[in-house]
């Protein structure tokens, strides 16, 4: 799938991958969701002091060349290639202006709410791609003390974060929209409103894929020639009014998850 053209009023696309992304755990129905909401809300408690001075150099606050500041301009293109390349199985190389800030914050708020993400290794991973190198370590502990084995059992996985035979883990983000909150010099704070699943997949599940609203709010600084995550925060909705679909089978779902892959999201 292409990326768009460079002229106003096209829509903007994203880019598809050849591999999965996930979603980020957030609030559903004050069980499983409650829980793993939690843990994106460690993320700004453990680097909030580290927050550094600056922000992006100024950009279109829109999508489109001529946008006004401040304005969302949901369908109108950047025209800029939102990312150059990636850092291991996560973009990076994005634009340091405000347009490449909100990708970078889009693409960040997938991998945090990953299946990866319940994993040690590949968790510490995430963790050091997207972050400030001043917060990883910190951060690194942290969520290896929250993602203990007594939380994994309360989402359903096994210490190893592991789901059970015959099951599927699913969590997945899907960015909506984003916007510019704060911008100045090396330091912007984007805000990105998703949709997600998380549950397990599978005969037999107690703890059936749910879908759910939320908005991530990230604070991001240029460090070392691109975007990286200084704190994030996680708060409930906006959220609409559930349609008439009939739910899938659990198979169904378990098979979608593991047949479509993700994208690379563009401001």
């Amino acid at each position: 799938m292409s990326f768009g053209d460079e002229h106003d009023g096209q829509t903007r696309t994203s880019l598809p991958e050849t591999g999965t992304s996930a979603r980020p755990p957030a609030r559903g129905g004050r069980s499983l969701f409650a829980v793993v909401g939690v843990v994106i809300l460690l993320v700004a408690a453990i680097a909030l002091a580290n927050r550094g001075d600056g922000t992006p150099e100024s950009g279109t606050r829109g999508a489109g060349p001529d946008a006004q500041a401040g304005s969302a301009a949901p369908t109108s293109p950047t025209g800029v290639r939102p990312v150059t390349g990636k850092n291991g199985t996560i973009p990076s190389g994005f634009a340091h202006d405000e347009q490449g800030a909100q990708s970078a914050a889009a693409n960040y708020a997938v991998a945090l709410g990953s299946v990866d993400m319940f994993r040690r290794g590949t968790r510490e991973v995430i963790v050091r791609a997207i972050h400030d190198p001043a917060v990883a370590d910190g951060l690194v502990k942290s969520l290896d003390d929250s993602y203990s084995a007594g939380f994994l059992a309360n989402v359903g996985l096994g210490p190893d974060g592991a789901a059970p035979a015959g099951l599927t883990f699913v969590s997945r983000t899907v960015p909506v929209g984003t916007t510019v909150k704060e911008a100045a010099g090396d330091t912007a704070t984007v805000e990105v409103w998703c949709t997600g699943l998380v549950g397990l997949a599978g005969e037999g599940s107690t703890k059936p894929v749910t879908s759910t609203w939320f908005t991530i709010t990230e604070k991001l600084k240029w460090v070392g020639g691109d975007w990286k995550v200084v704190s994030s925060a996680q708060s409930e909705g906006p959220t609409p009014v559930n349609g008439d679909n009939r739910a899938s089978m659990a198979d169904d779902i378990a098979r979608a998850v593991e047949g479509y892959g993700g994208f690379t999201y563009a401001r």
